[in-house]
């Protein structure tokens, strides 16, 4: 128990590797990476850098003394130039070298842009297990008939499956975006204060070549294959607003999934896992709310508001750098990855233990589907010499009074039993009952999905099948 605030997307939500990811000791072993990233090129580039200070630098890349540098940073109130100072009492050799020609964004402009990319890259490998794990339910479900919904009032039937295919298009598209990110990646490099490079060209004795060496040999040992062409003293903020607009986007795709199965729960349909020692309730033992699906669509809704931060705080920037980014930027972009891989945990979770009630779906399916198939029946019966007008007026009025019993409790629908009963109709209730078999409806809700599995969802899978089969856990 803490005496702290402490954020819920740590304690309850995110996994450990995105909190990993963005923690301190990520943060300031990347900066030493960096450091040692910058020293290598610089030497390689002729400066007067030794071997022996490269590996003063790498044997203490991750045994950060923190009580030197946080001691430092009091004195100081400057935390770059507190790590710098820590990290040089570790290194007395290469003390002089360190952060040599930089500015204090090369190391947490880089750092945040690396972070950002690796938490891309976990949020890919989330987002193809769920849409595995809804394919295979897609495909098992595939030509189960059910009442299709528009305005949540029923319409024509579908599938179960084909319904399902919905939901994995969102994340295909979410999955196409995220890929975009990653392979369009880039640092920032080594920029200098206003994005000029002027310090070191001035270590390189005026060397514009070296300087643009710099900049490309640091990010291939960061594992980038380029730099942003032009910078201010920062990568563009507008970056930051175009990842969070990304991550937006996958939770608007996981908030439609839960709503949908939070609808279908409700109808008794198809329901989230429920587990043995679950309570649903404190006051209603019987209950079994769809809590996964709620704490989906109320994360969603925070990841979907927090994007407006980095649009903001992109729009807000000043000339080649201003510092009303930092404070906003720490707090937005690490919460909105947080909160998402939270989220994609939760659907992963629900996607792999979905309960399909296949009893309750036919049951509301047979309840609407005379009236569906009213149309079909008028189309048959003129085919044997009835009049379509007057057949037409009869459905009419049949089909308002057997809604009137079904909504006032009276009974079942007795739709069929009518127009049986009609001389007009000519057609007996075998013959009827006959027209109703549910798959006559779906159209090719069938076909769709297993094409759309094959041609769409497969291909993507196989790319990323060294990404398949990740376990989650949900806190709580």
């Amino acid at each position: 128990m803490s005496s702290r605030y402490e954020s819920p997307l740590s304690k309850r939500y995110a996994s450990s590797e995105m909190q990993y990811l963005f923690s301190d000791e990520n943060k300031f072993r990347t900066w030493r990476r960096l450091w040692i990233a910058l020293a290598e090129a610089e030497r390689e580039l002729g400066l007067p850098i030794t071997e022996q200070q490269i590996a003063e630098l790498k044997e203490h890349a991750d045994d950060i003394n923190y009580d030197v540098a946080a001691a430092r940073e009091k004195e100081v109130r400057h935390d770059v130039m507190a790590h710098v100072y820590a990290y040089g009492e570790q290194c007395k050799n290469a003390r002089g070298i360190i952060h040599l020609g930089a500015t204090s964004c090369y190391v947490g402009d880089n750092t945040d842009l690396i972070i950002m990319y690796d938490a891309l890259r976990l949020i890919l490998s989330k987002l193809v297990n769920a849409v595995s794990l809804l394919a295979r339910f897609a495909d098992k479900y595939k030509s189960l008939p059910t009442l299709g919904y528009t305005h949540f009032q029923p319409a024509q039937p579908t599938t179960v499956g084909k319904r399902a295919c919905l939901w994995i298009q969102d994340f295909l598209m979410d999955i196409e975006e995220v890929e975009y990110r990653l392979k369009n990646a880039r640092l920032l490099g080594s920029k200098g204060t206003t994005g000029t490079q002027a310090s070191f060209l001035e270590l390189f004795d005026g060397d514009h070549q070296k300087c643009k060496q710099l900049d490309k040999m640091i990010s291939e040992k960061m594992g980038f294959s380029e730099c942003f062409a032009v910078s201010g003293q920062t990568y563009p903020r507008k970056l930051d607003s175009m990842i969070l607009s990304t991550l937006s986007g996958i939770a608007q795709s996981a908030a439609k999934f839960s709503n949908d199965i939070r609808l279908l729960q409700h109808l008794k349909e198809v329901e989230e896992p429920f587990e043995e020692h679950q309570i649903g309730s404190s006051a209603m033992a019987y209950k079994r709310n769809p809590m996964r699906s709620e704490r989906i669509a109320a994360l969603a809704r925070y990841v979907i508001t927090n994007s407006l931060n980095p649009a903001f705080t992109a729009s807000a920037q000043w000339l080649e750098r201003t510092l009303d980014d930092s404070a906003n930027k720490r707090i937005s972009i690490a919460e909105g990855f947080l909160a998402v891989d939270g989220i994609l945990s939760l659907v992963i979770n629900i996607a792999g233990g979905l309960v399909v009630n296949p009893a309750v779906i036919e049951r509301n399916l047979m309840r609407e589907l005379p009236f569906m198939a009213t149309e079909n029946i008028m189309m048959d019966c003129v085919k044997k010499g009835g009049d379509r007008q007057q057949l037409h007026e009869r459905i009419r009025v049949h089909s308002i009074e057997a809604g009137r019993r079904v909504k006032q409790g009276d009974g079942n629908n007795d739709l069929l039993e009518r127009i049986a009963a009609d001389p007009a109709f000519g057609v007996t209730l075998e013959e009827l009952q006959g027209m109703l078999s549910p798959s006559r409806y779906v159209g090719r809700a069938p076909e769709q999905t297993a094409e759309f599995l094959s041609l769409q969802v497969n291909p993507i899978l196989e790319r990323h099948r060294d990404k398949l089969g990740i376990n989650v856990e949900i806190s709580v």
